[in-house]
């Protein structure tokens, strides 16, 4: 099983949708460093352990990492770059919405995936269908998450073409 470590604005993304238990239905494993759980999900989002989210502890070496790429990288803050170093340490995907964590993550040799690739993992794994993957996105947009709509309409679209030729 694949393991992907998220930062807080994916599961967010992924809740606001209300994506949340086919996300977890999915064959991969989620996983976020402890300290970016506890700072920014445990108040709200403390459930999430029990889906299956798994919380990594960072040791001392992976902090003294993400303090030097820290001094590196100006824009990620400091709880995205614990995701960076978790994720660069597992040599596994990182999932990130984040702009300026997605420019450090590519520079580091870090593989990125986002929001919308894992809504189409579940489309590809028939968790949901366009029609809930269309109203999730409605839902995020309206709450002001910040998604590339453009984008995600296009792979609705030819998710639905490639489902229409299928039957």
């Amino acid at each position: 099983m694949l393991l992907l470590i998220s930062d807080a604005n994916i599961l967010i993304d992924i809740e606001v949708g209300g994506l949340t238990a086919s996300m977890f239905s999915l064959d991969y494993q989620f996983a976020l460093p402890d300290v970016l759980f506890y700072e920014e999900l445990e108040a709200q989002h403390a459930h999430l352990l029990d889906m299956g989210l798994e919380v990594r502890e960072l040791d001392e070496r992976m902090v003294a990492r993400a303090a030097f790429l820290a001094r590196q990288y100006r824009r990620p803050g400091r709880m995205d770059l614990f995701a960076l170093v978790l994720a660069a340490e597992a040599q596994c995907p990182l999932l990130t919405g984040d702009r300026d964590l997605r420019a450090a993550a590519e520079n580091e040799r870090v593989e990125v995936r986002g929001t919308l690739w894992l809504v189409a993992e579940m489309l590809r794994a028939g968790t949901i269908n366009a029609q809930v993957a269309r109203s999730a996105y409605q839902q995020m947009r309206a709450h002001g998450r910040r998604l590339p709509w453009g984008r995600a309409e296009q792979i609705l679209a030819e998710f639905e073409a490639q489902q229409s030729a299928c039957d």
